[in-house]
């Protein structure tokens, strides 16, 4: 049988801290993707570079704390 990898990767809290009334609407969906619906919801996230890539482009809406 094949042993399952223990790689810890780290986490990342992503919470929404602006509105999205007036931002682009890519920008609304990557808001979407990162499972946020409301101004101070967060989602916890592992930190990889498709993550990391969405975050830089909402970066302006967003507080990200490393856990």
């Amino acid at each position: 049988m094949a042993k399952k990898k223990a790689t810890e990767t780290a986490k990342i809290k992503v919470t929404l801290v602006k509105s999205t009334i007036a931002v682009l609407p890519q920008h609304k969906k990557i808001i979407e993707a990162l499972g946020l619906t409301k101004i101070n919801s967060f989602k916890i996230h592992n930190e990889n570079a498709s993550t990391l890539g969405m975050i830089e482009k909402v970066g302006y809406l967003l507080k990200v704390e490393k856990i």
